[in-house]
């Protein structure tokens, strides 16, 4: 199916991907980290792609050991260094949400506040259904359909350039889930002022009756609620 996007004069553009069978919640979670990692990039808070700059990075440390020099002498690769273990935190903590609770929605804010961000970037999950893994889609083949639809929407290029900026990520979870890193906002309404892109993800095809309904669908909203990572991200240009 071909991605929707409306125009980017408009209020709220979005692309929309719909998976041919369930997905994993092991999917999911790997959709909301390779998003966050993209905007980072494409949104000029990372010099590199994560895995590129992650290479490059422990690159300069062995470089470094090989020379006698300390790694961290070198501002930019201490820089590096920082940001990268920042975001694999987040990335970790993600894994553990994900592991503890259906999500249905993730935010990225990019700029401002978690109020009144410059930018924020949605995952909707609502439309997924959760098989589990001998029955669900395979993870990379879904990304690869995720990413496509960004490429053909083209959502990013006609963007003016963000300066450094710090990146937030929010993201709704039960509220007795036991999570204990991400806090609590029981009161958090999503910011209607910004640019906002929304990337709805959802399931159709043949779908296994032991596979869980679509997300909106399993527990009343009543029981979710929006968490934040305790963490600010900042950006990092070389």
């Amino acid at each position: 199916m071909r991605p929707q996007r409306s125009g980017l004069a408009a209020a709220c553009p979005s692309v929309s991907v719909v998976f041919p069978g369930p997905v994993s919640r092991e999917s999911c979670c790997r959709f909301a980290c390779e998003l966050l990692k993209h905007v980072l990039h494409q949104r000029h808070q990372l010099p590199l792609p994560y895995e590129q700059l992650a290479y490059f990075c422990r690159r300069a440390m062995q470089d470094g050991d090989l020379i006698k020099k300390p790694p961290s002498v070198d501002p930019a690769s201490k820089k590096c260094q920082q940001v990268l273990m920042e975001l694999e935190g987040v990335l970790q903590h993600l894994e553990v949400m994900f592991s503890l609770t259906l999500v249905p929605r993730v935010l990225i804010l990019l700029g401002g506040n978690v109020m009144s961000p410059k930018e924020l970037y949605e995952l909707n999950l609502e439309g997924i259904y959760e098989g589990c893994a001998e029955e669900s889609l395979k993870t990379a083949s879904c990304v690869r359909k995720l990413f496509h639809a960004l490429f053909v929407a083209d959502v990013f290029s006609e963007l003016k350039a963000l300066p450094v900026v710090g990146t937030v990520v929010m993201l709704q979870g039960h509220r007795d889930c036991g999570v204990d890193w991400f806090r609590p906002k029981l009161n958090y309404k999503v910011p209607t002022r910004g640019r906002k892109l929304t990337v709805n993800l959802s399931c159709n095809g043949v779908i296994n009756v032991s596979s869980s309904p679509p997300q909106h669908v399993t527990s009343t909203w009543e029981d979710y609620v929006w968490f934040q990572a305790p963490v600010t991200l900042k950006g990092f240009r070389e």
